[in-house]
């Protein structure tokens, strides 16, 4: 039989330890023993303490493994950033891969005609383009280019905006710095000049 005092605040018995005082059988000892709460196994498991367990020295195998990892650590933690950083643009590589192969699989009406003709001018540019590397390089983007044009204007038209307005930012930017650059130099002359 367990005999449990309490308070008069049934939610204070929660907060503070609690003795509690268990009898044995019929006859109750006359000094009974306090018992903690946490002591009890209704309220959960006792604290079991963890044997201590000696560890025996790591042997040559350990320590060499061990000195390979601390080696290899700084290389390892590189390997993680260079995949994290090129992860993305891998992922977005495949992806595009992807996408080309399910047009090309099911591409709209006279796509390989047209695609034929852009190429053939491709070749024709780099046959026409005897001489400097330049040429090599102007002449069949150039053909291929307005031969592209021709079979998808709209796009052309977008295309051309889009690097018209870049090909305006670039060059307000190249203006801006070298106008930077310039100033310094006749603030500088100015004030050398004025007494």
């Amino acid at each position: 039989m367990l005999k449990v005092t309490g308070s008069a605040m049934p939610g204070a018995a929660t907060l503070l330890p609690t003795p509690v005082f268990a009898a044995a059988g019929d006859e109750e000892p006359e000094t009974p023993a306090p018992l903690l709460r946490d002591e009890l196994t209704l309220y959960g498991a006792p604290r079991r303490e963890s044997p201590h367990v000696e560890l025996e020295e790591a042997g040559q195998l350990e320590q060499r493994v061990a000195s390979v990892r601390k080696l290899t650590e700084p290389y390892a933690r590189w390997c993680l950033a260079t995949y994290d950083a090129i992860k993305p643009r891998v992922q977005s590589t495949v992806r595009c891969g992807s996408d080309t192969y399910a047009y090309l699989k099911n591409p709209p009406k006279d796509f390989y005609p047209r695609a034929g003709v852009i190429a053939f001018t491709g070749f024709l540019g780099l046959l026409l383009a005897r001489g400097s590397r330049v040429k090599k390089l102007v002449y069949p983007a150039g053909l291929m280019t307005v031969s592209a044009s021709l079979y998808y204007p709209e796009r052309a038209a977008a295309a051309v905006r889009s690097g018209g307005d870049s090909v305006y930012d670039r060059a307000v930017q190249g203006y801006a710095a070298l106008e930077k650059m310039v100033k310094p130099q006749r603030k500088g002359t100015d004030s050398e000049n004025k007494p």
